[in-house]
């Protein structure tokens, strides 16, 4: 079969230097010459990629994806758009059923499973049985949209994470489609999108409402990057795993300073790294900040695909084009890259990452210290060596710390809870045993997320870990909520033929979902002893997971350290139970004649890890768990979803409501205004990531999404988490800013609480917001360097839209926050250079005015800010408006992205 290519290798030959442009720069302008029209994809952006400046451009260029990958939770929100979309183009006399994703959407339910259940052969029928009573109407809707939107596919619950799906079944590597063959390339609603990267797809992260305008046939348009040359040499040496790696690039490339570039990989490190651990690397490209870390194909993507069961057609077809097409990895290239950072893998230490940011590498032998400095820096707090602490902290409870005690007849449990030399100690004494727990206890040990779950070889090091320490006779601390949560179900099958499940499970590391669990904030509720003790005491107990997020109040909102590391740790931390200790030279545990067991007892060899997974593996794992993907499970498939084109909203319902931004549209823009006279709603310091900016995790009947809840009738119970009420405009809107642990200046409370001016009243943000709301107050939000990085969250640019905000001024932006920002109608500011709200001497008790928005609005155009004091002292200078291009000023001009796409239909 011929196809239709945009053939790079033609401008080489016609005298462009095409093979010095990085892989993904190519892949890119393959991209602006198939889809060239002269108006969305003109010649200028041709030429800004053919000859693609190593310095960097200001010059924005088109990208339309060939396809786009959701998860549920931010999935909802994405069908309820385009749902309210498709109803308001029908109550404008359209055809509903024209309102479709142009091209294919793949969206896989894997955000919503929580460990309620663990340690147990029940616990995952156990939770899946609450998932599905928890989001049954989320579930309806999205089973309705499989049938009811064209171009869409649903992966149902249970079978997957998205991102390692997507690598062990979705990605093409290159497409056929209309006659035309070209590069598999992806936009996703979730951060890690990149992860596809490691197997020579071209694909990153974009915030909910950038995707839903691809998904309508929009370009995405952004700065045409640098890119960052990641120069590996050497190979992984004994005692080290790939998770080690990608932590210490995490805090290379975090110091290199990478926030919008790509990096892309190459040197002779590559040929000993296996796809699974380059997509380990690719998967935290947002913990670096990058847009994409990519590794072109090349052989080992060829193996990989056909252990994973794509056919040899495709294969064959992946080859061909790459090879003709100047894709193809050899090895021997000469490409230009904007800067060279280099590692030397054999330098690699085992290592962790914590207590609050994925770059903060630790050195394993380092993290007693580290605590022990953290504990004193950020809790002021003296640290008490565990060996001293049993003899003073726990036994002489007449010291002079403070004491709670609680008794619980009906159980018979007893909670002492002692400070002594400001260390937080407690005993626990239950039915089934004794124990205590401290300062640098371990209380969540999770093997979760698509960073690690993904790559068989630090899978089946866990299993080889928990095998030995088995034999050892060791078992993990029972204080210790432990879990297994695989990215797909291949996981299982080869733990099982390898005969570690029973020995995970041993370790009370059962199966307890396929999903994110812990990684995104589903880590279930503490055992209430625990979490009574904690509360009481204000311990600061850590977790240890797999993951690639550790952000404040993110795993658990009781656990204020967090750490991740690779799923060998993770087990061996959960036999120590504490990680203030020592790992590479501290005894995990003893056995049952009192002989001392170390790491180095229970680590197995690289050439174990190898053979057993030769020998568990199997290609026909891979058929048998994808062909029936979109199956689902029973309780899917016995689901009631409407059917039809056109969905039915429920008034009543708390899950699902018609999203407000579309109703009632005008079919034009309504013309701009200044911004007068407003309030400083937050006044945030550096790195505020949208992870305190959206709404994520539990809640309870204080917060303002509690309140309502209860208002509409929810018991406290079948509250379930924020991301699953993503669908749910009123619960979000409440929920934004309500982070426990975010810091509003204005306020000398933690938490989501504001300040009204006018009353001097100090509330939450939502009930201040709408104070504000009904004064026709607009409101800003002033912030630091780098606001919203993290996860690309479409709810922090949503709910701030909601609830008043028109502008935020700081000092910079994290790439896709500031995108989603204008896809929301909300103008992002950057302060001077060097300047900043401190510097300027602003308080956040000003009247804050921003003129220039009216006339001749342009991108970077600079805007004037007068910000008035109480006394009546003004403040002015001059501020960047952060809107990159001419379709960014469109899209502001309209109130948002999705607004000018339902406009654009309407004028048809």
């Amino acid at each position: 079969m011929t196809h239709k290519i945009a053939p790079l290798k033609k401008l080489q030959e016609n005298g462009k230097n095409i093979h010095r442009l990085p892989f993904s720069i190519r892949i890119l302008l393959e991209n602006v010459l198939r889809n060239h029209d002269g108006f969305a994809v003109t010649d200028d952006h041709v030429d800004i990629l053919t000859n693609w400046n190593a310095s960097g451009t200001d010059k924005d260029i088109p990208f339309k994806p060939a396809r786009v990958l959701m998860q549920d939770f931010t999935g909802v929100p994405a069908v309820v758009d385009i749902t309210s979309i498709r109803a308001e183009f029908v109550r404008k006399g359209g055809d509903g059923a024209k309102i479709n994703p142009a091209i294919p959407v793949d969206l896989v339910i894997d955000h919503s499973v929580q460990v309620d259940y663990f340690g147990t052969d029940y616990s995952y029928q156990e939770n899946v049985k609450l998932e599905y009573e928890r989001n049954a109407e989320r579930y309806q809707l999205l089973k309705w949209a499989q049938q009811g939107l064209d171009n869409l596919t649903v992966v149902p619950p249970g079978m997957g994470i998205c991102h390692q799906v997507n690598l062990e079944y979705l990605a093409k590597g290159i497409v056929e489609r209309d006659g035309w063959a070209f590069p598999d390339t992806l936009v996703g609603t979730d951060s890690h999108t990149p992860m596809v990267n490691g197997i020579g797809v071209l694909g990153w992260g974009v915030g909910g409402i950038e995707a839903e305008a691809a998904m309508l046939g929009q370009p995405v348009y952004f700065t045409c990057p640098q890119v960052v040359g990641l120069k590996l040499t050497g190979e992984i040496p004994a005692g080290c795993t790939a998770t080690d790696m990608v932590l210490s690039i995490t805090k290379i490339l975090r110091d290199t300073g990478v926030v919008g570039k790509f990096v892309e990989v190459f040197g002779d490190g590559l040929d000993k790294l296996t796809v699974t651990d380059r997509a380990t690397i690719s998967n935290m490209s947002p913990e670096f900040g990058c847009t994409v870390t990519y590794f072109p194909i090349d052989d080992q993507t060829l193996d990989y695909m056909a252990r994973t069961n794509r056919s040899t057609a495709q294969i064959e077809l992946v080859r061909k084009y790459c090879q003709e097409n100047m894709l193809w990895r050899t090895g021997n290239e000469e490409i230009e890259y904007s800067r060279i950072v280099e590692l030397d893998l054999t330098t690699l230490e085992p290592t962790v990452a914590g207590p609050k940011r994925p770059q903060d590498k630790i050195l394993v032998k380092d993290l007693q210290s580290t605590f022990r400095t953290v504990l004193d820096q950020d809790f002021q707090r003296n640290y008490v060596p565990f060996d001293d602490r049993r003899e003073h902290a726990w036994l002489n409870e007449g010291g002079s710390g403070t004491q709670f005690v609680r008794e619980e007849t009906e159980e018979h449990n007893e909670t002492v809870t002692t400070a002594a030399a400001d260390l937080r100690s407690v005993k626990i004494k239950l039915k089934n045993g004794e124990y205590r727990l401290s300062d640098g206890s371990i209380v969540i040990a999770a093997i979760t997320s698509c960073t690690n779950t993904s790559n068989p070889s630090v899978m089946i090091g866990a299993g080889l870990v928990a095998k030995k320490a088995v034999e050892k006779g060791l078992r993990t601390r029972s204080w210790v909520k432990t879990s297994l949560a695989p990215g797909s179900k291949v996981v299982t099958k080869y733990l099982e033929r390898s005969g570690l499940s029973t020995d995970l499970e041993a370790l009370r590391f059962h199966t307890v979902g396929y999903g994110c669990t812990s990684c995104i904030g589903n880590s279930g509720p503490l055992p209430p002893h625990i979490a009574e003790a904690i509360d009481n005491s204000e311990m600061v107990v850590a977790s240890v997971l797999s993951g690639n997020r550790n952000f404040e109040a993110r795993v658990h909102p009781q656990v204020k350290m967090n750490f991740l590391m690779s799923p060998m740790l993770v087990v061996a931390y959960a036999l120590i139970g504490r990680v203030d200790v020592n790992l590479m030279e501290d005894p995990l545990s003893y056995d049952p004649n009192g002989n001392p067991i170390y790491l180095k007892d229970i680590w197995p060899t690289q050439e174990e890890i190898n053979q057993t997974i030769q020998e568990a593996m199997r290609k026909e794992d891979f058929e048998e768990v994808y062909d029936v993907i979109f199956d689902g499970d029973e309780e899917w498939k016995k689901l009631a979803a409407p059917q039809g084109k056109e969905f039915i909203w429920d008034d009543a319902s708390t899950y699902i409501r018609e999203a407000p931004f579309f109703k009632d549209l005008p079919t034009e823009p309504v013309a701009l205004t200044e911004i007068e006279k407003a309030r400083v709603l937050l006044y945030l310091g550096d790195s505020v990531t949208t992870d305190h900016i959206s709404p994520a995790g539990s809640f309870n009947e204080e917060s303002a999404a509690g309140k309502y809840l209860l208002s509409q009738g929810i018991d406290r119970k079948d509250f379930n988490s924020y991301g699953s009420r993503r669908g749910n405009h009123e619960v979000m809107m409440r929920g934004t800013f309500a982070n426990v642990r975010i810091r509003n200046k204005v306020t000398d409370r933690e938490g989501g609480y504001a300040m009204y001016f006018p009353t001097k009243e100090t509330l939450t943000v939502y009930d201040t917001a709408m104070r504000y709301q009904a004064d026709g107050t607009p409101l800003v939000v002033l912030a630091g360097k780098d606001y919203g990085s993290g996860s690309s969250r479409d709810w922090a640019a949503k709910g701030s839209r909601l609830l008043g905000i028109r502008a935020v001024i700081a000092e910079s932006f994290e790439r896709i926050h500031r995108s989603n920002l204008v896809g929301m109608g909300i103008l992002p500011v950057e302060f001077p250079a060097g300047e900043s709200a401190q510097s300027l001497g602003l308080t956040g008790e000003e009247e804050i005015n921003i003129t220039g928005i009216t006339s001749d609005l342009k991108p970077f155009k600079m805007v004037k800010i007068r910000a008035v004091k109480a006394s009546g002292e003004v403040v002015e200078f001059d501020a960047r408006a952060r809107l990159d291009s001419d379709i960014d000023v469109e899209y502001f001009k309209h109130g948002g992205i999705l607004q000018y796409v339902l406009r654009s239909y309407l004028s048809r």
